[in-house]
């Protein structure tokens, strides 16, 4: 076993692929491969379940990534510290973010940033609500931007924005005269064909609560379709293919262009938190402490 080994193994696993891995290490796929097959056959383990989609982690291998991690993490300290490279104070924190914060609230923070730490390095995985904090609670990102929360001892959760759902439909003269007539009573998306976002999106999970809360059953819904995509699910839904529900911060230029329609959600609250979480057993890195500081900044977080 040695460290170039380790290092494919920690990148094949923070980025769910070999191909991926092998970009960031400038290497070639089957060098990638084989570093994994090698150390599969020393431990004599699988360290990981492969399927046409994705690469995640065994059990095993969940177990090696927390000796392996940081050992990264040393190395790389040590190569800052004692490293001749053009850039020694460069670094990068690794950040996973589900949907609406990944494409609507993360570019201000990155700007941000970049203006005040342009030495630094951020790298982006998008994922789903509930994939971003299982991230956190295994150590391999720095921190996670989440619109749910899961009951786990390991994270804090700092909430820095509150985001409104709405139920979407295409703009024709049907859901314009609903929208005039029905504003406080949205019992008849039941008869609607209904899209719903992906499971594990904290989206659909705080649909659920709030339509639960506005006397809605899911159960009777017209379940047509579950898409992960949001942008797709804009587009069947301004095409008629049925209607859905989104955050109104990713449905805000649609609705202002006209293509789709946007109707609030009767009895919800002031709107579901958007989190910023980390691993709180574990010492958060200064250029991670600098990323949670920048957020608390950018959306006025009370520090």
């Amino acid at each position: 076993m040695n460290l170039k080994q380790l290092e494919a193994f920690v990148q094949v696993a923070e980025g769910g692929s070999f191909s991926r891995a092998a970009k960031e290490l400038y290497l070639t796929q089957p060098t990638i491969s084989a570093h994994i097959a090698s150390l599969e056959k020393e431990l004599n383990v699988r360290l990981f379940i492969r399927n046409t989609k994705e690469v995640s982690l065994s059990e095993d291998g969940k177990e090696l990534y927390k000796y392996a991690k940081p050992m990264m993490d040393l190395e790389h300290k040590i190569e800052e510290r004692f490293g001749s490279g053009e850039e020694p104070g460069k670094h990068c924190i690794t950040i996973a973010a589900s949907t609406v914060p990944a494409q609507y609230l993360l570019p201000a923070i990155l700007k941000r940033y970049n203006e005040k730490y342009p030495e630094e390095q951020l790298k982006i995985l998008e994922m789903d609500s509930a994939k971003v904090v299982l991230r956190v609670i295994d150590h391999m990102v720095d921190v996670g931007l989440t619109g749910t929360t899961l009951e786990k001892k390991h994270c804090r959760y700092v909430p820095f924005y509150k985001d409104q759902l709405v139920v979407i439909t295409p703009n024709t003269e049907k859901y314009r005269k609903l929208q005039a007539e029905s504003a406080d009573d949205i019992s008849w998306i039941c008869q609607e064909s209904f899209i719903m976002r992906e499971e594990g999106s904290g989206t659909r999970k705080e649909a659920e609560k709030q339509f639960a809360r506005a006397g809605i059953s899911v159960e009777k819904l017209d379940v047509i379709a579950s898409i992960e995509n949001q942008e797709t699910i804009k587009k069947s839904v301004s095409q008629g293919l049925g209607i859905s529900v989104l955050s109104a911060l990713a449905s805000k230029d649609e609705v202002e262009e006209g293509h789709i329609l946007a109707f609030p959600i009767p009895g919800a609250d002031s709107g579901r938190d958007i989190n910023l979480v980390y691993n709180k057993n574990y010492q958060l890195s200064r250029s991670a402490e600098r990323f949670i500081r920048i957020v608390k900044d950018v959306y006025q977080v009370d520090k």
